[in-house]
């Protein structure tokens, strides 16, 4: 994908669908009488979580998990046909969106067609059963990509799914399977569809360096930046938590947000998420409306790809199980809330939010989020009163030592948020608990 296109994936909205939770009957047609509601809502990649059939020797739950998978190029008979979901793909295609499936490489479920076909696939233990190289999950075993006719069995089957009409793939702990492999599979897909995209679910840095602990492969977001497009947020993820939950201040997070900035690439895209189907939902752990209103402005706001996992916007406050029949609470779906996720996702696709230089600044409040966007001589400024303290709060603090936005000359500004005037007077601005976004221009 070339630089520049790579850049506007910090425009996009990805909406990620578990189909067997989704709509009451678990299929594919329950996602297609919703697509419309979702494209509305902003999304312009629609994730489905794995499609294929689960295995069912040792499996969790009563179904199964999504992520325990026994034939790649087959389709879980739960969610429908293979013509269901053709004729998914077509609408999301005639909706202008994109669609991407999940894909398992790191393992397989214990009962999967390549254990019968190839048992040669597979990772052994020192007794020469297959098993896990680092952890007990006992629903799937390990593969292993010593075996370089592993690697073409793989590609061939992201090849038949890009061939359908596939526009990209999330790859399951991406980082565990040599990066020299997705690179190889990334160069066949683009062969046929040159836009495809690769989202890697990187993992947590302490994670990364258990495994390599431990004697394994693991590669770090910089070495996953190398294949893949967009990784996850993980590295900051876990200091979001550890700030909801009292246990670092504000700053200890932003620190680690900033310093994505030279240690990635130039054109890094991250995946910008306050849940996902293995996380809390954030409803259940921000019980604030107007505080769960202003993280969700930031997720928006911040440079990269904006996760939005189906029933975020109900603010469900149930992570669905993966094992089970377990639908998303629609009850609480309210249009002021909906209608404000429309207006972030409306905003997040300017041109400023791809091409601009993003930038995090200090600040002397504790629990406010300063951070801007520059393109020449066009400036976007957010402020995220985390605290939702009132008072003032000084945009122009040089001789402090804090941050070095242009001087802002007083005057009055609409915020896009709420689309109500704010003023600066004397470089000052009030704060107030709701989100801010405005535009300047320095000539």
């Amino acid at each position: 994908m070339a630089k520049d296109t790579l850049k506007t994936l910090r425009n996009k909205v990805i909406y990620e669908i578990y189909v067997r939770n989704h709509g009451s009957n678990g299929t594919f047609l329950d996602i297609m009488d919703d697509l419309e509601r979702i494209k509305e809502l902003g999304a312009d990649i629609i994730w489905l979580m794995p499609i294929h059939p689960i295995g069912q020797k040792n499996k969790k739950g009563t179904l199964g998990c999504p992520y325990s998978i026994k034939d790649y190029k087959a389709i879980n008979e739960e969610y429908g046909t293979l013509k269901d979901f053709m004729e998914l793909i077509e609408k999301v295609h005639a909706l202008d969106m994109k669609i991407m499936i999940d894909v398992v490489y790191n393992h397989t479920s214990h009962d999967a067609d390549y254990l019968k076909e190839h048992p040669e696939y597979y990772y052994r233990n020192a007794d020469g059963s297959t098993g896990n190289k680092i952890a007990d999950w006992d629903d799937i075993i390990d593969l292993d990509y010593a075996n370089k006719d592993l690697w073409e069995e793989q590609i061939i089957a992201l090849e038949y799914w890009t061939k359908l009409g596939v526009d990209g793939f999330r790859c399951d702990v991406a980082p565990m399977v040599p990066m020299e492999f997705w690179s190889q599979a990334r160069e066949r897909i683009r062969s046929i569809n040159p836009g495809s995209i690769l989202l890697a679910e990187s993992v947590h840095p302490h994670f990364i360096e258990w495994v390599r602990n431990q004697g394994f492969y693991m590669a770090s977001d910089s070495e996953t930046y190398e294949a893949f497009d967009i990784c996850y947020d993980y590295d900051t993820h876990g200091e979001l938590h550890k700030y909801l939950s009292g246990d670092i201040e504000l700053e200890s997070l932003l620190i680690k947000k900033r310093m994505q900035e030279h240690i990635y690439p130039e054109n890094y895209v991250k995946l910008r998420f306050l849940e996902n189907h293995d996380q809390p939902r954030i409803a259940s752990l921000i019980k604030s409306e107007k505080l769960l209103k202003m993280w969700t402005a930031f997720m928006f706001f911040e440079k990269g790809a904006t996760l939005l996992y189906a029933g975020q916007e109900a603010k469900d406050q149930k992570c669905p199980s993966l094992f089970d029949k377990d639908l998303i609470n629609w009850n609480d779906l309210n249009e002021e809330f909906c209608d404000f996720i429309k207006q972030l996702g409306a905003i997040k696709k300017e041109a400023i939010f791809a091409e601009g230089c993003y930038k995090i600044h200090h600040t002397p409040k504790k629990d406010v989020i300063l951070a801007t966007y520059v393109d020449q001589e066009q400036w976007v400024i957010g402020i995220f009163n985390i605290g939702l303290k009132s008072g003032e709060f000084k945009l122009v603090s040089h001789e402090e030592g804090y941050f070095d936005l242009p001087s802002i000359q007083d005057g009055n500004y609409v915020n896009r948020y709420t689309s109500e005037e704010i003023k600066v007077v004397n470089q000052m601005i009030q704060l107030i608990d709701e989100p801010i976004l405005f535009h300047i221009k320095i000539k």
